[in-house]
Parts: structure tokens; C-alpha cells; sequence
């Protein structure tokens, strides 16, 4: 006599565990890399020499030179000067009140920024707003060749 066999019926259940495991690995892979995709990379910039444009008019152009130390130094004339300077000021406050009050007798008045390498980038951007605030609106950006 031959022994009894149970027949068993197929599950129809989807075995999901291989499919949590590579969830888990991706994941992990995802937390990983994500870290590094958020830092900057150092990149050199193109140096280009370039000349400035002609102008048609002579306007009255102001030099403010930003130094390390937050002192800021300005000349008044008809061309960038960046060797020597008539006034100065050791804040900011004062600053802007002088160079807007240049402003405002001309108003064609251009300002020319020029800072010191050491110079925080704070006080440069600190200087334009306070300007700007003022009520100077033809501001420049001053750097050297390469």
C-alpha cells in the first residue's frame, strides 16, 4: 500500500524580503553620497585681460578703496585714481554720508569700489549697500590684470 500524500497548493504570497534588502542598500548608498554632493569643488576661473569702455562725457568718478582693517579711503576726479586719496573715513556710517553727499551735488557721479585682497567680502558688500541705501546708484566693481 502506498502511504498517503497531502497535496499542498501553490502560495500565491510575493516574497518581498529581497526587495526590502536592496531598499536598504540603495538607501544607504543615497545617505552616503548625499553629503558630497552638497560641498563645493574649487574651480579656477578664467583671466581675461580686458579694457574699459570709452565714455563720451567726462563724468566725475569716485575711488573708494576698502582696506583689511575696515577703513575706507575715496578721491574725487576725472579718472580712476587708485594711487593716492584726499579723504578717508574709519566707519561706515560716515563713509556713506560723505561719498552720498559727493553724489548728490552731481548726480552723474560714478563710484568706483576697489578693495584690499584681505578685505572681507562683508565689507565690500557692507559698503555697496550702505551706498546704494544712500542713494548712489552708478556703482563699480575695480580689479587688477592678472
Amino acid at each position: 500500500m502506498r502511504p498517503v500524500r497531502h497535496k499542498r497548493k501553490p502560495k500565491a504570497e510575493m516574497n518581498v524580503v529581497p526587495y526590502i534588502d536592496v531598499m536598504l542598500v540603495l538607501l544607504v548608498i543615497f545617505m552616503v553620497t548625499a553629503p558630497m554632493l552638497t560641498q563645493g569643488i574649487q574651480i579656477e576661473l578664467p583671466k581675461v585681460a580686458s579694457e574699459a569702455l570709452p565714455s563720451e562725457d567726462t563724468q566725475s568718478i569716485v575711488t573708494l578703496s576698502v582696506e583689511a582693517d575696515g577703513t575706507y579711503h575715496w578721491n574725487q576726479g576725472e579718472t580712476v585714481d587708485t594711487e593716492e586719496y584726499s579723504n578717508s573715513a574709519s566707519s561706515l556710517q560716515d563713509m556713506s554720508a560723505r561719498v552720498s553727499g559727493l553724489v548728490a551735488a552731481d548726480p552723474d557721479t560714478q563710484v568706483f569700489i576697489r578693495a584690499d585682497s584681505q578685505a572681507g567680502y562683508g565689507l565690500v558688500v557692507a559698503g555697496m549697500a550702505a551706498l546704494q541705501q544712500n542713494g548712489v546708484t552708478q556703482i563699480g566693481l575695480i580689479t587688477e590684470a592678472p
